[in-house]
């Protein structure tokens, strides 16, 4: 494999060297698909807790290029062998849009469109990675983030689920995270982002910096936001709330609630654990529970602790994947 794909991907070639090495895959069948393929296994390898060998990775990764190829664009990923610490099973979807083209003759001024990757993270998993520009991004369980394999004249990425972000610093071009409802624009500071397809709401919080929330349509009509305030989005409604920093825990595999009632942790276990939580008393919804979950426990788990508290039947449906919770 050509020695600065590797460099390309770890950001190591000047942009001159870059426009080199594209230019020469746009003419070069083999070069793109190799560039293609390690785009994969880069992104892949940002999904585990340890590093692996990138040789090593490399060889390993004929085998998931196999899947790729059957499955189209869902994989299910058992671990990359000895190199991984967990079992991830990921989605993973990069592919290049346009490959790289260049606009009117091929010259100088060539004008390179990036590849465009997708990373999905599994129920009960989570992940971390870092951009092209340096920001490291932590992804919660069922979360889905897009975005370019580099950035040029915008840094801008699409967030469904919940991702916390430490953004690298470029005052001439800001940072924007897209979601299903509106968008965060910040320059260099850390924030976290809930924007579930299923949820009713997408919230906004700033640990650091600032940051700007708006509707698409309406930037200038937007909520800037200062350190460890909480922002809520409902309908076309911005509306200022309070928020515990150990919500954020979940980077750390952990689950907090506080007081929180049974009703809404089960709309957050949901989200988690991809699975449908059917409660035939409602007033166990009321049921109010203070506790931290290792993450790793499962959902059953964390019902079963709930369940020494406030006492309930569980019964689960493997078949249907659900869960109906009785008196």
């Amino acid at each position: 494999m050509d020695e600065r794909i590797i460099k390309y991907c770890q950001g190591l070639l000047s942009k001159q060297e870059q426009d080199l090495l594209l230019k020469e895959a746009y003419d070069n069948p083999e070069l793109k698909a190799q560039i293609i393929d390690y785009q994969h296994l880069h992104s892949l390898l940002e999904l585990v807790p340890e590093k692996a060998d990138v040789r090593q990775g490399y060889k390993e990764y004929g085998n998931f290029k196999r899947l790729v190829n059957s499955q189209k664009r869902k994989v299910w990923l058992v671990s990359l062998s000895r190199y991984a610490a967990v079992i991830v099973i990921a989605f993973v979807s990069a592919w290049m849009l346009a490959s790289y083209y260049f606009s009117g003759k091929i010259s100088d001024e060539q004008e390179l469109i990036a590849f465009q990757q997708e990373l999905l993270v599994p129920a009960g998993q989570r992940a971390e990675l870092t951009l092209p520009d340096g920001t490291k991004v932590w992804l919660n369980a069922g979360s889905k983030l897009s975005y370019p394999s580099f950035f040029e004249k915008e840094r801008k990425v699409f967030l469904s689920g919940e991702g916390f972000f430490n953004v690298a610093k470029n005052e001439k071009v800001p940072f924007i995270v897209s979601t299903r409802t509106i968008d965060v624009k910040a320059l260099g500071t850390q924030f976290n982002v809930f924007s579930y397809p299923t949820s009713d709401y997408t919230s906004v919080y700033l640990q650091e910096g600032k940051v700007k929330a708006y509707f698409p349509s309406s930037e200038t009509e937007g909520v800037v936001l200062s350190p460890e305030q909480y922002l809520i989005q409902e309908g076309k409604q911005f509306k200022l709330s309070t928020m515990d920093p150990d919500d954020l825990l979940w980077r750390e595999g952990i689950y907090t609630f506080k007081r929180q009632k049974l009703g809404s942790i089960i709309k957050k276990l949901e989200l988690y654990y991809d699975v449908k939580i059917i409660v035939k008393d409602k007033e166990i919804l009321n049921y109010e529970y203070v506790g931290k979950f290792r993450q790793r426990d499962g959902v059953m788990e964390i019902l079963r602790l709930i369940q020494r508290i406030h006492k309930f039947k569980i019964n689960k449906d493997d078949d249907l994947n659900q869960i109906v919770l009785s008196k």
